[in-house]
């Protein structure tokens, strides 16, 4: 089995960031010449000065729930099913070509495919799992609409691997194609492959697949290690429908390793800047895919960034895995209060370093609490400040609450800007 899946993943840090700082200024005016969204939302950026990322951090952030508002907006006037997110389409849109396939995600949202070989590069995240061209793969996720199972696959076929498209369900019909078959590999999520194997228990049979990659959901080590005993190795790799790979597992099991196709960001959420390395925010994506070109897009999920190197020899940038949602949008007193007014409240008082909303209470009896880190010292003991506090909370919120001055060091790096402690029982 080869080491690596190709030469990019060897780079030096120093090369790939480079390349990819080269790659940026194209990326942003195809962006704006393909895109009637990015047309709108990158107006009057020049393409070449977007060539460092303290240049990318300057664009704008577009969340999932704001592409989704835009493809709803659009398809209400009968316009791109898309938003105008997509450069690629099909006749009667206005890029008339280029989709192989359209797929439909909750909300709905809907995404294209184009005709890259590997279009969602799923294959490296296959190789660092161990899939061989020639294997036989079993692949679990659904190809009802979705593009779960079109992700792995494209990957499969992209490494010389047969398919065999089994889908989510008809459990019984999967174990006995799965017998007769003998596939070698699986793809999926890991309790479904948890069924299949339970399932094969119970009729005294054993599977002959002996290793997977997992997506779609958390795969615990205490899983992981369950199917290791019964002579799977199972690696979790990091994919969404509008990004396609964005990181993978690897032998070492340390953290996921980014593809080589993306440029990373791991924001404070409700904002679009930049935090320290280490410190957890919400993963921002920039994917060098000419049919859907993905500028600074948020998708929603915490983590953050692993320091140093792969020791597998992968030189690319590490993050912890997934680590929660990153939208803590909550009601106090009826009123809902986002982490982006967290963000504007700090915005306004230089001073503060940190900072953590926290709602407690019972029903009918909301408090909330901004929890503060500041710079040191502070004139009168930091009263000022808190009064400053105070009032930016009832400007920004419209709702009363507290501010509190706390030591630094003390708010917890996870990445929450809102935290519900309020009791429900």
């Amino acid at each position: 089995m080869p080491t690596h899946f190709d030469a990019l993943e060897t780079r030096t840090p120093a090369d790939r960031e480079a390349a990819l700082m080269a790659a940026l200024p194209a990326h942003i005016r195809h962006a704006q010449s393909s895109s009637a969204a990015y047309a709108e939302l990158l107006a009057g950026v020049e393409p070449e000065c977007i060539n460092s990322r303290q240049a990318l951090a300057s664009l704008p952030v577009v969340r999932k729930h704001e592409l989704l508002e835009r493809q709803q907006a659009s398809r209400r006037a009968g316009g791109d099913p898309f938003g105008g997110f997509s450069a690629i389409g099909w006749k009667g849109l206005l890029r008339p070509s280029g989709a192989r396939r359209v797929f439909q995600s909750p909300g709905p949202i809907y995404e294209p495919e184009g005709h890259a070989r590997d279009y969602w590069r799923s294959a490296r995240a296959m190789a660092a799992a161990g899939f061989e061209a020639g294997e036989l793969v079993h692949n679990c996720f659904s190809y009802h609409l979705t593009p779960g199972a079109w992700i792995m696959e494209s990957g499969a076929h992209a490494l010389g691997c047969t398919v065999i498209p089994g889908g989510v369900g008809n459990t019984e019909q999967q174990l006995a194609a799965v017998q007769d078959l003998q596939p070698s590999a699986y793809a999926g999520t890991p309790s479904f492959l948890r069924i299949l194997v339970e399932k094969a228990e119970q009729a005294g049979l054993v599977l002959p697949i002996r290793k997977a990659l997992v997506s779609g959901e958390a795969c615990p080590p205490s899983l992981r290690h369950w199917l290791a005993e019964r002579g799977i190795c199972a690696y979790q790799c990091y994919a969404t429908a509008d990004a396609g790979l964005i990181a993978y597992e690897t032998a070492s099991r340390e953290g996921l390793v980014l593809d080589e196709q993306v440029i990373l960001e791991i924001v404070r959420p409700g904002t679009g800047d930049p935090v320290a390395e280490g410190e957890v925010g919400e993963v921002v994506v920039t994917v060098l895919n000419p049919d859907y070109p993905l500028v600074r897009f948020g998708t929603g999920d915490l983590s953050a960034v692993l320091p140093g190197t792969c020791p597998t020899g992968r030189t690319n940038t590490r993050i912890k895995g997934w680590m929660g949602r990153a939208d803590q949008t909550t009601k106090v007193k009826g009123m809902f209060v986002h982490p982006s007014q967290v963000a504007e409240i700090v915005r306004r008082h230089p001073e503060v370093l940190r900072a953590r909303l926290v709602v407690s209470g019972e029903m009918a009896d909301d408090r909330m609490v901004l929890q503060v880190e500041a710079r040191q010292p502070l004139p009168d003991n930091g009263r000022s400040l808190v009064a400053a506090l105070e009032n930016s909370m009832r400007e920004v919120t419209k709702l009363r609450g507290q501010a509190v001055l706390v030591g630094a060091g003390t708010l917890p790096n996870d990445g929450k800007v809102i935290e519900d402690a309020r009791r429900y029982d």
